[in-house]
């Protein structure tokens, strides 16, 4: 749906407005538009773990980052607060994490913290203050459809987040105000200087923010132990069940991983299945690793769910092409799509969003990828 949507309601002069405040520059700005515009605006920043202290310039989740949010709300003199989702976090986040590597699968903890830490705390801390608006620095847009908020891509294509947002409440949406979704980054850094904001020039963290230093092994190693199966030793296998090589642990690969293999074939290998029960890592030339189909579960639907048959087009990682897929099934227990064109490196526990054009349909959690394409259901005939 790429035909111009009416604009989304947005707040008005004198409106309450929270705004999750991390410490970076998007969400400073988009405090700051706010209160050009005249809304009353609230900073808060969420404590999800660790102050961070042993970590420096730590762009997020740290003291440093806390400090850097209090100290712009001073400078657009707005109140600014603090919220211990610790607990929250912890339970919702860091136990799927490490729970999904210890199955062999791939998660995406920024997903799961919008999904159930940061929005619906953030909404309840809305209310308590009688915010009716819930404002984030998310390069992503809202729209209409009719009456009824709905979200889109945000509009430079190299910096939209829509991916992390697909598995939030839809009625979130109401209440959501997206305020530098039409921008690009360069726009957003100059509007932080316009306004003196201490966080203009500061920098992005590619990184997971409870795992600062790249690597994930040693959280997975501090919650289920030296021991747990899935940090063990195992074989490198290829499909053909020949053992080319060992491995120290199958929770340090994902599916498309070329990188701490062994060489010596006539083409590079990747990872292209990961097989817990038998504490397996499978490896094969690229070609092996396209996928004509894949299953997904967890649904979450922000606009209505399309119809079996229906074309969509979907995105397994954050900075893939959207690709054209049907949908052949569609049910309580999850989707399957046929892919117009195969897509390399479909990973179990990443995310599937599905879209129409700009608008964002909704999403689930990848369980599987096929080699074919899922049969297209065929229309039964009236008797």
């Amino acid at each position: 749906m790429n035909t111009p949507l009416p604009p989304p309601r947005i707040p008005q002069k004198g409106d309450r407005v929270l705004v999750a405040m991390s410490g970076g520059v998007d969400s400073s700005v988009a405090a700051a538009l706010l209160v050009e515009a005249g809304c009353d605006v609230v900073g808060v920043t969420m404590k999800l773990h660790g102050d961070g202290a042993d970590v420096p310039d730590r762009p997020c989740c740290s003291l440093d980052a806390t400090s850097d949010a209090r100290r712009v709300c001073e400078t657009l003199g707005i109140p600014h607060y603090v919220t211990n989702l610790v607990d929250h976090f912890g339970h919702d986040v860091l136990d799927d994490f490490v729970q999904e590597y210890a199955r062999g699968r791939t998660p995406i903890p920024c997903v799961r913290c919008n999904t159930f830490t940061k929005f619906r705390d953030l909404l309840d801390k809305a209310d308590a203050i009688d915010a009716r608006w819930l404002a984030t620095g998310h390069y992503a847009r809202m729209g209409r459809i009719g009456d009824e908020a709905v979200m889109l891509r945000g509009m430079d294509p190299s910096k939209d987040q829509s991916y992390f947002l697909w598995g939030i409440d839809r009625p979130v949406l109401d209440r959501l105000v997206l305020p530098i979704g039409t921008q690009t980054k360069a726009e957003t850094r100059e509007i932080a200087r316009r306004f003196g904001l201490r966080t203009a020039e500061k920098i992005e963290s590619q990184d997971i923010c409870f795992v600062p230093d790249g690597d994930h092994v040693r959280v997975i190693r501090e919650q289920l132990g030296a021991d747990a199966p899935a940090l063990q030793r195992g074989p490198i296998r290829l499909s053909n069940g020949a053992v080319v090589g060992e491995h120290d642990g199958f929770a340090r690969f994902t599916i498309g991983q070329r990188k701490g293999l062994p060489g010596g074939f006539g083409a590079p290998m990747f990872v292209v299945e990961i097989v817990p029960a038998e504490r397996a890592v499978v490896i094969g030339p690229r070609e092996s690793l396209l996928g004509r189909g894949l299953e997904a579960r967890e649904l979450n639907w922000l606009y209505d769910a399309p119809a079996e048959g229906s074309t969509v087009q979907v995105q397994v990682r954050n900075r893939a092409a959207p690709s054209p897929a049907t949908i052949v099934r569609l049910d309580r227990g999850g989707v399957e799509l046929a892919l117009d064109e195969p897509i390399q490196a479909i990973s179990p526990g990443q995310s599937l969003v599905i879209y129409d054009g700009d608008l964002v349909l909704g999403g689930g959690v990848i369980e599987r990828g096929m080699k074919a394409a899922p049969s297209r259901r065929l229309p039964l005939l009236a008797g």
